[in-house]
């Protein structure tokens, strides 16, 4: 049975390539329009370079695309997906081959590989179909939460493409039937078609209708691949193959210069900056290819802090604005002009100042989508450029501004805290306790500095503080938008822990993720690069090399992840390790924790919503069952401490330095 002949149209008798060929031409002509048309909205982004580092672009390319190595971790609609991919993967040359009239096949057989190449089809439509039935059916009949209320759009494609796969089936059985092919064996699946076929009345109609039901599919799919969500077949090659290869966190200074150095603030060039984001423009080409690699997969949604107290934020939507927008108001971008409405309008201000800057979103992606330096960028511009911001920020800006913390003490009392300690300050020692805003004006932060200080000088580690020489890291300036603030306040620090560095071999401790972050990793940018430790990191060494004798703890105690430690940090281990015993853990924990609410300078702003994060961790921890909940951040002993008493719960919340200091063994 075969569709490659004459077919009577209107009265005329026209050669089935003809046919074909127009709708070839409209198809892909369409296909390449449209694709021309987006890669000319994501040329109009500001230069970002990623064209580095090709070994390891290659190797994540071949991982994260071809192996689906992210997809993957979601189970049910990973495997689908994968399946699907993978499937379409090996069914490429069968489409090249009913489009050429069995030409491929037909060459194929002068080397005698047609038959592996038919196996070779007849899996990858196998796995397709699989993959399509088990997207059916979590969509139809599992229905989860966050596909409720989603369009039909989805369905239809997954239908479509089945439509694909089974019509080519019955091509293939078609062209089985009444033939004597030793390569029957190689197509399994079409020998079962062709039998269940064989003998049917109008079979060689059956078969034409097939046919072409098959390739007005596969042209109707290209056509509509660039509008929808299915970009992302197409749009997640250069997603992958360019992702940050910079630390997960770090932002990218106002003004670089040839080495990709911040350029210092005397310097800066303000008649060419762009402070932060507010027109399409604004962005990097890189985040605005962000928009068609999403598949609407949803993950980022589920881990959203924001998303999942209610608020107007959900990260999947930011990524769709940008490419809505795009495609709205292309023909004007494309003219050099401006629309009324800015990326600002489109995000709503109540959604920018939601994000956490927990990157929970970006760490799920899996196509690496950057959601929040979207976010965090549109920030620059609200505080640099519009100067409208939340008002309880003027507060945190001026406390920065005039006494270098968030609190707006003096300088003078930053060491009271150590009274009694006896400890160094501003003198040349093996390692600097950068003690942080927090660990040094908050009375209740304050226990913890005093408490890892005591371990510290315990395990007789030779150590120094700042005192009134430290100042705030910038860290809250910069979440907040206020880039220029944390310029100042880096390039200040910057300039102190390098005169001291001249001293010594400089190695920081800090008992804040936030501080752990700022000075070890963005501090790159300004000039400064310093061997930095989490406290939980040098206590865990000392307990382990038997410096610290540290009893198991006898309550039940579950650990909370800060974002900046685990996620962003990359250490989940060294506080476990530090504390010992057995610990109680929360479903989500690691670097899949959930964001306490603290961070993006959100602790310095007002929580309206119905729902609070920390409520949504703190309940939680207090699911555990455990007595105390064990923490390694200033931000997340507030936030985990009011959620707690919000729920009604009276656990304790302690760092795990106090944990430790109450369970150290006394000399005997």
């Amino acid at each position: 049975m075969d569709p490659f002949h004459n077919y009577d149209i209107f009265g005329y008798s026209i050669e089935w390539y003809w046919i074909l060929l127009v709708w070839t031409v409209i198809a892909l002509g369409s296909h390449f329009y449209q694709v021309g048309f987006v890669v000319r909205l994501i040329r109009l982004g500001k230069d970002d370079n990623r064209f580095n580092s090709w070994k390891q672009r290659l190797t994540e390319f071949l991982t994260d695309w071809l192996l689906q190595r992210k997809v993957v971790q979601d189970k049910l609609a990973g495997y689908a997906h994968a399946l699907i991919f993978w499937g379409f993967l090996l069914l490429v040359s069968d489409v090249v081959d009913l489009g050429t009239g069995g030409f491929l096949q037909e060459i194929l057989k002068t080397v005698n590989l047609d038959g592996i190449w038919n196996l070779i089809v007849d899996i990858g439509y196998a796995m397709a179909t699989v993959g399509i039935l088990f997207a059916l059916y979590r969509r139809l009949i599992i229905r989860p939460e966050k596909l409720k209320g989603s369009s039909i759009e989805g369905p239809l494609i997954l239908l479509a493409i089945l439509g694909i796969v089974l019509t080519a089936f019955i091509v293939e059985a078609g062209n089985m039937i009444g033939e004597e092919t030793k390569y029957n064996s190689w197509e399994p699946i079409g020998v079962l078609f062709a039998k269940q076929m064989e003998g049917m009345d109008n079979l060689g109609s059956i078969v034409d209708i097939s046919y072409w039901v098959h390739m007005i599919l596969i042209g109707g799919f290209l056509i509509e691949i660039p509008q929808t969500k299915h970009s992302h077949l197409i749009g997640t090659v250069p997603n992958v193959m360019f992702q940050d290869h910079n630390s997960m966190g770090t932002m990218i200074p106002m003004q670089t210069d040839e080495n990709d150095i911040a350029v210092k603030t005397d310097d800066l060039d303000f008649d060419n900056l762009t402070l932060g984001v507010n027109k399409f423009t604004d962005f990097t080409w890189r985040q605005l290819s962000d928009g068609w690699a999403c598949t609407a997969c949803a993950r980022c949604q589920d881990v959203c802090p924001a998303y999942n107290s209610g608020k107007t934020l959900n990260p999947m939507q930011i990524v769709m604005d940008v490419k809505d927008y795009g495609r709205e108001h292309g023909s004007l971008l494309l003219a050099g002009k401006e629309p009324e409405e800015t990326m600002v309008d489109r995000f709503t201000p109540d959604a920018i100042w939601a994000c956490t800057t927990c990157y929970a979103c970006v760490e799920a992606c899996p196509v690496h989508i950057e959601h929040v330096p979207k976010l965090t960028d549109t920030r620059r511009h609200l505080v640099m450029e519009a100067s409208d911001f939340p008002e309880e920020l003027q507060n945190l800006f001026n406390n920065l501004e005039r006494n270098s913390n968030p609190w707006g003490l003096g300088a003078h009392t930053r060491a009271d805290w150590a009274e009694g300690l006896d400890l160094k300050v501003g003198e040349p020692a093996e390692y600097l306790f950068f003690v942080g805003c927090a660990g040094s004006f908050d009375d209740r932060n304050k226990k913890v500095s005093r408490a890892t200080a005591k371990l510290l000088k315990e395990a007789g580690v030779d150590f120094s503080i700042l005192g009134e020489m430290e100042t705030c890291n910038g860290d809250p300036a910069r979440r907040a938008g206020n880039e220029f603030l944390f310029q100042m306040m880096a390039e200040t620090n910057v300039e102190t822990l390098n005169s001291i560095g001249r001293q010594m071999t400089l190695k920081v401790i800090t008992a804040c993720p936030h501080c752990f972050h700022t000075i070890g990793k963005e501090y790159e940018k300004y000039g400064g690069k310093y061997e930095v430790y989490h406290h939980s990191q040098v206590l865990n060494k000392l307990r382990q090399e038997g410096k610290l004798k540290i009893r198991d703890f006898e309550d039940k105690v579950t650990f909370h992840d800060p974002c900046y430690l685990g996620r962003i940090g990359g250490e989940t281990e060294a506080p476990r390790g530090a504390l010992g015993g057995d610990l109680i853990e929360m479903e989500r924990h690691g670097t899949n924790s959930f964001c306490c609410g603290g961070g993006g300078a959100r602790v310095w702003m007002e929580e309206d919503a119905d729902k609070r994060v920390n409520e949504i961790r703190a309940k939680e921890a207090s699911k555990t069952g455990a007595d105390c909940v064990a923490v390694g951040c200033p931000f997340c002993m507030t936030m985990m401490s009011d959620g707690l008493k919000s729920i009604g719960d009276d656990k304790q919340v302690k760092d795990i330095s106090e944990i430790m200091l109450e369970n150290l063994e006394a000399e005997t």
